[in-house]
């Protein structure tokens, strides 16, 4: 872990993090990493639902909820009643930042919604992520990370050939919309240094999955024609698949004719580099029903490990399908810190992944554990300027945690 002393280039940069589930608290995360101080806001009875998202629980807390809610503050406020209401928009009017993943409109029945704050604080860069967006016929619809990878034709795409559609093995609808949320708040950051003034950033589930069809949209676009589903094979590129050896699975991509070559000569095959049937990737795409046996027939002379390095001397872009554990203990990711330790004070030594974004002078960095329920309640408040008697008052009254 790097020194969570270190100011991160966030630095000074106020978070008002009033999500829940995933999509938005792993965005916030990533603010914090970058050193933004981050106030995560959660109900006074239970806390964010990720909290009970188990097994299993590490401390009083699950997994699930550590892995996206480090490098916070927290704060429990009971936003049903005006006090806690009061004490939400007084922290989201001295923020740089408000986030909030909530239905379209409760915002604004709570009186925490973009036009009141940004009226009374036009700086103010105010991000919401929904299901299907602020706007539109199905703005008001429940959004999930599941759902949204159906109605956007991701999950079309995804799968076996002959089988049926299929979820990614992460929410990455809700990863993919935390990282558009990001992507839109640096960009508000960086104008309101011209303009002097804070905007909207409205994100949704639906369009960062439409916007990561890429190229399958471009297709269809182009040709009226829709991709099937091709398992772990790409329609256009061969070989680009999962292919069996000797012992375990090995992932091949030969992205460009003069990796065929190359391929073809550190598996054996160079006589089918220049076969006029395989010697452009259109070829090999037309005849990839008769090559991919003669690949397969060459890689069964020898284990998934020892192709690997023989095609990277090659190379050649190969790899094992690793478990996650032997993803997480791969040499290259441990050389990148992306597994980290962190200590918590309920749940002892906490393993993290670290973060990707390796920057130069200022880095990311785990700068604290995820926050009990309501563990930095009273501090955030005294910041705020509310007084010792009114905050043992709100204590009292249930207010807060």
């Amino acid at each position: 872990m790097e020194d969570s002393h270190t100011a991160g280039p966030l630095a000074g940069i106020r978070v008002l993090d009033l999500t829940r589930a995933l999509s938005g608290p792993f965005a916030t995360m990533v603010l914090g990493d970058l050193g933004a101080d981050v106030i995560k806001v959660e109900d006074v009875w239970h806390g964010d639902d990720t909290r009970r998202w188990g097994p299993p629980f590490q401390g009083d807390d699950a997994a699930y909820f550590l892995s996206v809610n480090r490098s916070k503050r927290g704060m429990a406020v009971n936003l049903k009643v005006p006090e806690g209401r009061d004490i939400a928009r007084r922290l989201a009017l001295a923020s740089d930042i408000v986030m909030e993943n909530f239905r379209p409109g409760t915002a604004a029945r709570l009186g925490l919604g973009y036009d009141e704050l940004a009226r009374q604080n036009p700086r103010l860069i105010y991000a919401s992520i929904s299901g299907y967006g602020q706007t539109g016929p199905n703005a008001p619809l429940p959004g999930y990370d599941a759902v949204a990878q159906a109605v956007s034709g991701m999950m079309s795409v995804t799968g076996e050939p002959d089988g049926e559609p299929v979820r990614q093995g992460t929410s990455l609808a809700d990863v993919g919309a935390g990282m558009w949320a990001l992507i839109g708040i640096l960009a508000a950051l960086h104008a309101r240094e011209a303009s002097g003034r804070g905007q909207l950033v409205d994100v949704s589930l639906l369009d960062g999955q439409v916007a990561w069809l890429t190229y399958v949209a471009g297709k269809y676009f182009a040709t009226g024609v829709t991709q099937g589903r091709h398992g772990s094979a790409h329609e256009s590129l061969v070989p680009y698949q999962v292919l069996p050896t000797a012992d375990a699975p090995l992932m091949v991509a030969v992205g460009s004719d003069g990796l065929w070559r190359r391929f073809a000569e550190a598996t054996g095959l160079a006589e089918l580099a220049d076969d006029p049937r395989y010697a452009t990737n259109p070829d090999r795409v037309r005849h990839r029903d008769t090559l991919i046996p003669l690949i397969t027939e060459a890689l069964a002379a020898r284990g998934c490990a020892e192709w690997t390095e023989v095609l990277a001397k090659a190379g050649v872009p190969a790899g094992p399908v690793n478990t996650v554990p032997a993803a997480l203990r791969d040499p290259q990711v441990i050389a990148r810190e992306m597994v980290t330790q962190i200590e918590h004070p309920v749940a002892g030594t906490l393993k993290m992944l670290g973060s990707p974004i390796k920057l130069s002078n200022q880095p990311a960095a785990i700068r604290r554990p995820p926050p009990t329920l309501g563990q930095h309640t009273g501090e955030i408040l005294a910041e705020a300027g509310f007084t010792a008697a009114e905050i043992a008052g709100f204590r009292a009254a249930g207010v807060i945690r």
